[in-house]
């Protein structure tokens, strides 16, 4: 079956570009497209794409706002953004929206076909540099955080419907914060093995596959300070 995909951006020649490259995937269709954020919402509820490629900044409505609006709509639309932003702040701010992907404009046409695939399974794509630098940015930001701040996430995540444990939720910081298992076991005085199982009962629960769907769980869901 098809993966259906819709394109909306405001340059016509992008536009055509990235049809061009897709049309070269026997299991990719592209059923739509549009130039502006309005019409992009319009089109997007009306035609349900598997995959909505956005850019950011367009006119009439931004990226952010389509994004919400979509969501609001509950389709089983997954959205990657397309933009020239290679800021983390915009990262952050484009996956608490709802989005699950987010790709520069600069990349080369095969990421852009491995990341639409991998989205379309149920998987999270960021642009490899820009993850990189997310995960670098959760260790500079929770290395200052306050003890009593964490404390404080502790005891609203027991009352949420993660139910994390309050071991599985240190683990978690520690991901956030780019440890290895190794790692983790060190610092929280356990063994690796028993790292991975906390790992896979944190995975279970927030119903994510790997390190960085948690992470990127983590900041939609609130579950780490960032100041």
């Amino acid at each position: 079956m098809a993966i259906k995909i819709m394109i909306a951006d405001d340059h016509a020649l992008l536009r055509q570009g990235i049809i061009n490259v897709l049309n070269l995937e026997d299991d990719f269709q592209v059923i739509g497209e549009a130039c502006d954020g309005a019409e992009t919402v319009e089109k997007a509820i009306a035609l349900t794409p598997d995959i909505l490629l956005l850019d950011i900044n367009m006119p009439r409505m931004n990226g952010l706002e389509v994004i919400k609006k979509i969501n609001e709509q509950e389709k089983a639309i997954k959205i990657i953004v397309l933009t020239m932003h290679d800021d983390e702040s915009y990262v952050m701010e484009v996956i608490k929206s709802g989005a699950v992907g987010y790709l520069l404009k600069d990349i080369e046409p095969g990421m852009l076909v491995t990341a639409i695939r991998t989205v379309y399974a149920g998987e999270s794509y960021i642009y490899p540099t820009l993850a990189k630098r997310i995960f670098n940015e959760f260790s500079r930001t929770q290395q200052d955080k306050e003890k009593e701040k964490a404390c404080e996430v502790v005891r609203t995540i027991s009352r949420r419907e993660e139910g994390l444990t309050y071991r599985e939720y240190e683990v978690l910081q520690g991901v956030c914060r780019g440890l290895s298992n190794q790692e983790l076991a060190k610092s929280l005085f356990l063994s690796e093995k028993t790292v991975k199982n906390h790992l896979t009962n944190i995975f279970r629960k927030i119903s994510v596959n790997d390190r960085t769907q948690a992470v990127l769980y983590a900041i939609k869901h609130k579950l780490v300070i960032l100041e």
